[in-house]
């Protein structure tokens, strides 16, 4: 359970940020309360639509916000995180116009005061500057009634959010009893059944190696590769800036409107066409990470359909500052499977790796039926160590999970753990111990995640309930955008 919370917890703590976080501090959606037209609506809260056009204007000024470029906007993963904030919001204001929550003046007056925009709008002598604040609004798209209404319901629903965030533990020695789990230690021992210990002991016939080719060929496949020329324009440290920027645009122009060949842009700017051989979708092995087709943009354009059926340039690509790239395939090698003389060793190797591992499997499972009549016996066993959930030493996974569900009272006990494409692991459980001292900080931290995992199951909750209230509708699934176009 800790180790989940510990390896999202960055995760959750932005997902609750979307929440506590005022939705619209200063310049963000002025208002809850005015939806767009209909003919594009995805998703009805209330009767109320939330569209295309509305998801599609909120992930632009997003990516401005962050700043991202037009296409991380124009993305489906990216639109549907702005749609989910979107339905979150209209739900929590469902929640809020319902409950009929109110909020004081004075905290209203707070909070403004907060705002970086509103204390910069303060003279030297405590006066505010109406008119700047009336012009800063304007320049915004709102008026003071927008804007004192936006405020208030944002606070409104810090105001709801905060009250369900701050869920109490039911029983406050559920965190005590959690820590004792986790500090409980483990005597353990462990007896390894590896394949690579019994990888002498086969001798797989050209028959089974055959076999296996036949039936595996797709691991044995080499993917596809092209060859490629490309030409790279570099800045002269001695030239003028914008006769190099004259002659960007001459690169960019040429190898586009040309794109049947290279040559002309060669010609012309006086660049040496290179080569390269087997570029993969992943790039060619052993470039430098500054070598023009180290670049995954370039990569990625070459495997274009323009570029990589019809033989056309691709666009000019900016490497780095000062550094232009264009390129275009010379020859397409498809995805063929190798021949088996060509890796009849790599055939061998995984024809015994899998008769070892079957070995291994397969004395690991008698031992693990002899130690179940008699845990205390056999031989060859390693050193005993002691670990628990706090200190699980060299214990992950599947292992660790094996040896502390164990009962307590029916040690000693011995665990059979798979572990696929190496073999099989026995530990043997012999006896349990309360650590010396316990860790303060420790017991703090989980007492901590304790309560968040109840804040955060709480906070489910609270929003399946009102998403129910609020009648939820899906009514069109996002769609990819085509060409940038919104919404298609």
């Amino acid at each position: 359970m800790f180790d989940t919370v510990r390896k999202h917890q960055k995760i959750l703590q932005l997902v609750l940020m979307l929440f506590i976080v005022p939705s619209f501090a200063m310049f963000g959606i002025s208002s809850y309360s005015s939806f767009m037209d209909k003919e594009t609506d995805v998703i009805k809260v209330n009767g109320k639509p939330i569209t295309v056009q509305e998801v599609d204007s909120a992930a632009k000024r997003q990516a401005e916000r962050v700043g991202g470029n037009a296409q991380i906007a124009q993305s489906l993963p990216f639109r549907q995180a702005i749609l989910n904030e979107l339905l979150q919001q209209r739900i929590l204001g469902f929640a809020v116009s319902d409950l009929r929550l109110q909020v004081g003046k004075q905290e209203l007056v707070n909070s403004l005061q907060k705002i970086p925009q509103i204390r910069a709008l303060y003279r030297q002598d405590g006066t505010f500057d109406d008119a700047r604040f009336k012009q800063l609004l304007a320049s915004n798209g709102m008026n003071e009634e927008q804007f004192y209404a936006g405020q208030s319901f944002d606070l409104k629903i810090q105001q709801l959010v905060n009250s369900v965030a701050r869920t109490e533990l039911a029983n406050p020695k559920l965190a005590e009893i959690v820590s004792s789990l986790y500090e409980t230690e483990r005597q353990v021992q462990a007896l390894q059944f590896n394949a690579k210990d019994y990888l002498s002991k086969v001798n797989p016939s050209a028959q089974e190696l055959q076999a296996f080719y036949d039936s595996n060929a797709k691991l044995f496949e080499q993917p596809e590769f092209i060859d490629v020329e490309y030409i790279v324009l570099k800045a002269d440290s001695k030239e003028d800036s914008k006769a190099f920027n004259e002659k960007a645009d001459q690169f960019a122009n040429l190898t586009y409107d040309q794109s049947d060949s290279l040559k002309p842009a060669a010609d012309k700017l006086k660049l040496s066409i290179q080569t390269q051989k087997g570029v993969t979708r992943s790039g060619a092995p052993g470039l430098s990470k500054d070598h023009p087709l180290a670049n995954p943009k370039v990569v990625q354009s070459l495997y274009g359909d323009e570029a990589l059926r019809n033989k056309r340039n691709i666009e000019a690509v900016q490497t780095s500052p000062g550094v232009f790239v264009s390129a275009r395939v010379v020859t397409l090698h498809p995805a063929q499977v190798l021949p088996f003389s060509e890796v009849s060793a790599e055939v061998k190797r995984q024809v015994s790796q899998r008769a070892a591992e079957k070995l291994a499997v397969s004395a690991a499972t008698e031992k693990y039926a002899e130690l179940e009549k008699d845990p205390k016996g056999g031989a060859g066993f390693a050193a005993p160590i002691w670990v628990s959930r706090n200190k699980p030493g060299n214990l992950v996974g599947q292992s660790l999970d094996d040896v502390m569900s164990i009962n307590a009272d029916k040690l000693p006990a011995v665990v059979s753990v798979s572990n696929p494409g190496v073999g099989t692991t026995l530990y043997r459980i012999d006896q349990l111990r309360q650590p010396a001292s316990v860790d303060a900080k420790v017991h703090k931290a989980q007492a901590q995640q304790i309560q968040a995992l109840a804040a955060q199951s709480e906070f489910a909750g609270f929003m399946a309930y009102w998403r129910n209230s609020a009648g939820v509708k899906v009514i069109n699934p996002l769609k990819q955008t085509n060409s940038g176009s919104a919404g298609s």
